[in-house]
């Protein structure tokens, strides 16, 4: 079973997730913003900048610089016009920005001045990974200027891409489970233990099981000569079972001890350790996710009670998982790992959390268009 949250962690939405680290996009990460956040120092710039730090697009004597302007304001593009490199009334300008995105995709800016420059009348969404076509009409002339700024973006062949183990699989609705981790062991549920005792005290003559042995209901166990009447009687097995313990030996003596303790193997429960607030939000009743720790093998369990007392070292709940048929794959005193569901939540979209990637100071994961992949904002 695959899981979908974990560590009271809610996942988020997104469009597609790829298992892949961000800096596979190597220096793709520059945008033409200006100040913003491709102006990294340590960046190849291919292109003329102009006062403002922005892109500068020329055409004969008139120019435009253009940049994203994202201090203390969502991101939006401000543009700079100029003539013979010496500033210009905006308002002289008819500026049209079209933004191609990857997966054809298109977003269109249309502007109005506002001081020194012209505002675009939209947020420029994040990622700045596009190619823009700027169309700029002065003076009865109109330029036109196409050009690529991709951040976050790589490609990478299908045959690469299978041969480094990338997975790719769409987003859809789903309940996605808000969790609690814990940690247990297996042990079998107390009510399929039976401890096998002699009927009568005397001296342990035969033993015909050891630990491991699975019996039947009827089989003998073991034979014992009372003491009182000297005769030797026979120890059955009350159950069908495996045998787990085994606490006598031949010429020794059965009195009150066990002689065997038989487990019905079919039926285990996985007690948990709970610390502190934590016990606040487990309920009986809950299901729990319990998996091996090579995550290997995963079986949805329900809480069946809650232990009335506190370990006295720990000062933990032990919480019991009365889990389902196993079908042999588990064993007692195995550890195991658990995530108790404690709240559910229908979303729209989800990916999961071994897909989140972390760009800039964004989380994000990657959308694949064909052998290219691009990061989306989370």
């Amino acid at each position: 079973m695959k899981q979908y949250s974990h560590k009271r962690h809610i996942f988020r939405a997104a469009l597609y997730v790829l298992a892949i680290l961000a800096a596979g996009c190597g220096g793709q990460q520059g945008s033409d913003s200006g100040g913003g956040h491709g102006a990294a120092a340590n960046e190849v710039q291919d292109f003329e900048r102009g006062p403002h730090n922005g892109r500068l697009l020329r055409d004969g004597d008139f120019a435009l610089e253009v940049t994203i302007f994202e201090t203390g304001v969502p991101p939006e593009f401000r543009l700079y016009p100029y003539r013979n490199d010496q500033p210009i009334d905006p308002g002289t300008v008819d500026i049209t920005v079209k933004l191609g995105r990857l997966g054809d995709h298109a977003d269109t800016f249309e502007f109005y001045s506002q001081g020194e420059f012209l505002r675009g009348n939209g947020v420029v969404i994040e990622p700045h990974s596009f190619d823009v076509t700027v169309t700029a009409r002065q003076s009865g002339k109109q330029s036109r200027w196409h050009y690529e700024s991709y951040e976050g973006r790589t490609r990478i062949e299908s045959s690469v891409a299978q041969a480094m183990g990338i997975e790719v699989a769409q987003a859809a609705g789903r309940r996605i489970h808000e969790t609690i981790e814990l940690w247990g062991t297996i042990q079998p549920h107390p009510n399929a233990l039976t401890e096998v005792r002699g009927r009568f005290p005397g001296l342990v003559q035969a033993l015909h099981k050891t630990i491991g042995d699975v019996v039947r209901r009827g089989d003998v166990l073991a034979r014992v000569q009372s003491n009182e009447s000297l005769q030797t009687y026979v120890v059955t097995a009350p159950r069908d079972g495996t045998v787990i313990a085994r606490d006598a030996s031949v010429g020794g003596a059965s009195s009150d001890n066990a002689l065997y303790v038989i487990a019905d193997m079919s039926r285990l429960v996985a007690d948990f350790k709970v610390y502190g607030s934590d016990l606040g939000r487990i309920e009986t009743g809950q299901t729990v996710l319990v998996s091996s720790l090579d995550g290997e093998t995963t079986i949805a369990g329900t809480i069946e009670r809650i232990l009335p007392t506190l370990d006295t070292a720990s000062r933990a709940a032990t919480v019991r998982v009365l889990l389902g048929d196993t079908a042999g794959s588990w064993r007692p005193g195995q550890f195991v790992q658990g995530f108790a569901i404690i709240a559910e939540h229908d979303v729209n979209l989800a990916v999961r959390e071994s897909g989140l990637q972390s760009f800039r100071d964004f989380t994000v994961v990657y959308a694949r268009v064909e052998d290219t992949y691009e990061v989306r904002m989370l």
